[in-house]
C-alpha cells in the first residue's frame, strides 16, 4: 500500500509540472476557475498561501491574518486549501509555483512530503515560508512556530502560583502529544524545566496522541497510580479537556489542569471550573508574520532567526487564566 501511495503521489507531481501555467486555477489547485483572487495577476507581485485545512478555526484565523497582511503590503493574493490531503498539498502547492507566485507560504498537512514543493520553488527562485506544523527537513527559507517551550514555562509558573502555600504532595504529570509532534513536545519540556525548578517532581509523562479520549483514560490511570497528584499539564487542549472530564467524573476537584492551544473547549472547561488555564497560540499573528518575512526576502533583505540552525522564528503565546474567562 505504501508503494502504491508513493506511485500515486509521484504521478500527481508529474502532472502538476506538466499542466503548470496552462490555465487558471481555483483554490483547490484544479483548473477552470475565473476568480481573479485565485489567479496570479500580471500587475504586481503575488504571494500564494497553501493552507492545511480551512475547515478548522485555527487555520481560518491563520488565513485571515495572511490575507490581510498580503493586501496591506500591496501584494496580490492566491489561496490553496489542502483539505488535510497529502496529494492535494503537493499538487496544489506546485501549481501555485507553476502559475508564477513570487513567494510561497505553506502550512503543510504532511511536512514529510514538502521536499518536492520546496525543490520546485527553489528551481524558480521562489522563497518558501513554512507556517507551523513542520518543515520536513527541507531547504525552506524560514519556519514560523509558536514559542512552545516558553509557553510550557508559562504554564508551569502559573501552576506554581496556584499551588503557593501547598505543603503536601509535590507530584505532577505531563500528558504529551504524539512523538512526531516535534514542536508540541517542547511545551512539556518547558513545563518540566520550570516546574522542577520550583521543587515539584514530574512522576509520569504519558502520550495521549493529541486525543481527548486518551487524555481521559490517562487521567484515570494517573488517579489509580498516583492519587496524590496536585497538577497535570496537557500539551494540547483536547487532552487537557479529556483529563478534566475524567477528574469531574471521579469527583476530584483538587488537581490543577492546564492545557495548550486556547481552544474553545478549554475556555468552556475553564468557565465550568474543571480546567484552570491554557496557553493560547495566535494563528492570525503567525499568518501576518509569514507575509512580513516573505516581503523581506522579496525586497532583498535578510531574515533574523531565533534559531539560525533550524531557521525558526518564534511567535509569542499568551497564558489564559481561569479568572480571565469568568
Amino acid at each position: 500500500m505504501k508503494v502504491r501511495k508513493l506511485l500515486v503521489l509521484l504521478l500527481v507531481i508529474a502532472l502538476a509540472f506538466a499542466v503548470g501555467g496552462c490555465g487558471k486555477t481555483d483554490d483547490t489547485g484544479e483548473s477552470g476557475s475565473n476568480d481573479s483572487e485565485n489567479t496570479v495577476s500580471e500587475d504586481g507581485m503575488t504571494i500564494g498561501f497553501s493552507v492545511y485545512d480551512m475547515q478548522y478555526e485555527f487555520f481560518q484565523s491563520m488565513e485571515a491574518g495572511t490575507k490581510s497582511q498580503v493586501e496591506a503590503m500591496g501584494y496580490n493574493y492566491i489561496l490553496h486549501d489542502q483539505k488535510s490531503d497529502e496529494t492535494q498539498m503537493v499538487s496544489g502547492a506546485i501549481n501555485l509555483i507553476n502559475q508564477g507566485v513570487d513567494a510561497l507560504i505553506i502550512s503543510p498537512c504532511k511536512p514529510e512530503s514538502l521536499s518536492s514543493i520546496v525543490d520546485a520553488a527553489k528551481a524558480k527562485n521562489v522563497p518558501v515560508i513554512v507556517d507551523d506544523i513542520g518543515g520536513g527537513g527541507t531547504d525552506y527559507d524560514a519556519i514560523v512556530i509558536s514559542d512552545c517551550f516558553q509557553g510550557g514555562q508559562q504554564a508551569a509558573d502559573y501552576t506554581v502560583e496556584l499551588l503557593a502555600g501547598n505543603e503536601g504532595s509535590k507530584k505532577v504529570a505531563i500528558i504529551k502529544c504524539e512523538p512526531s509532534a516535534v514542536y508540541a513536545i517542547r511545551r512539556g519540556e518547558g513545563y518540566k524545566e520550570n516546574i522542577e525548578k520550583a521543587g515539584f517532581t514530574v512522576v509520569k509523562e504519558l502520550s495521549g496522541h493529541s486525543k481527548s479520549e486518551e487524555g481521559y483514560t490517562i487521567m484515570q490511570d494517573l488517579l489509580a497510580s498516583d492519587p496524590d497528584l496536585v497538577a497535570v499539564f496537557a500539551e494540547n487542549d483536547p487532552m487537557g479537556v479529556g483529563a478534566a472530564n475524567a477528574l469531574a467524573d471521579a469527583g476530584r476537584d483538587d488537581i490543577i489542569i492546564v492545557g495548550f492551544n486556547g481552544d474553545a473547549e478549554a475556555i468552556d472547561a475553564m468557565k465550568a471550573g474543571t480546567m484552570q488555564g491554557t496557553v493560547a497560540q495566535d494563528p492570525e499573528s503567525m499568518g501576518k508574520l509569514t507575509v512580513q518575512l516573505a516581503d523581506t526576502l522579496l525586497t532583498g533583505g535578510t531574515l533574523d532567526y531565533d534559531d539560525p540552525t533550524t531557521r525558526e522564528i518564534f511567535a509569542p503565546v499568551n497564558l489564559i487564566k481561569s479568572g480571565d474567562v469568568q
